[in-house]
């Protein structure tokens, strides 16, 4: 699952550059120029970290930055905020409003696109694509393959993007709601049986394997991923 990252900055330059080394490092970035064009795309779709520039015409980022975090959806999304005000005052500023990492203009990309994956790999792991092995099965996100004792598993795109989504939260409950809501995507208004079908066919694909039983069915509850 390709890390969606969403760019608040209202310099065309400078969302550019963001823009290109972003979608170079493999992320997906989304560009808006001020806090309201960020607001309405939040309404569509979640992105899995923000990038927020703090001089923004209308609302600021600041004010941006609490507004996210005061929205029950958003609220736990990573926070980057940009900016040339490099006071320690500022940045106690920013850090107290809830931003999680804070970056002073100019910025070096390679680094920026360091602090992207750090934050993304406390807040997002399953958006990293660190290959994941358990007990003889192996998912590598960046050739999108699974192995199961070295044998190919045929899976569809979401049976891929379900079974990836399990093995990076092993031993947790995961409701049909939240497997929806970050496999199929937010917004996507389908019926959590949906869940239900594509568990017993990504079953049937790890059954010749013995790789099925890794996937438990929590009565009432959901589906929880077993590391053995």
């Amino acid at each position: 699952m390709t890390a969606r990252i969403l760019i608040v900055e209202d310099d065309p330059q400078i969302r550019e550059l963001l823009r290109v080394n972003l979608q170079h490092a493999g992320f997906t970035p989304v560009c808006c120029d001020s806090a309201e064009a960020a607001s309405a795309e939040l309404q569509l779709r979640l992105p899995d970290l923000i990038v927020l520039d703090w001089m923004l015409p209308g609302r600021s980022g600041i004010e941006f930055a609490r507004e996210i975090r005061s929205h029950s959806r958003a609220a736990d999304i990573p926070v980057l905020l940009l900016t040339a005000r490099a006071q320690e005052g500022d940045k106690l500023q920013g850090f107290e409003t809830g931003v999680d990492d804070y970056m002073t203009k100019p910025f070096s990309p390679r680094e920026l696109i360091a602090r992207v994956r750090a934050l993304l790999r406390r807040a997002a792991p399953e958006t990293t694509q660190d290959p994941l092995e358990f007990a003889g099965l192996r998912l590598e996100p960046e050739t999108l393959r699974v192995f199961s004792h070295g044998a190919p598993v045929d899976l569809s795109p979401t049976e891929f993007r379900l079974l990836q989504f399990l093995m990076r939260h092993p031993d947790r409950v995961l409701s049909r709601a939240l497997l929806l809501d970050r496999v199929w995507g937010d917004n996507v208004y389908i019926e959590e049986r949906t869940v239900d079908v594509h568990i017993r066919r990504l079953r049937l694909a790890l059954t010749p394997g013995g790789h099925d039983r890794l996937i438990e069915t929590v009565r009432g509850g959901g589906y929880r991923f077993l590391p053995q």
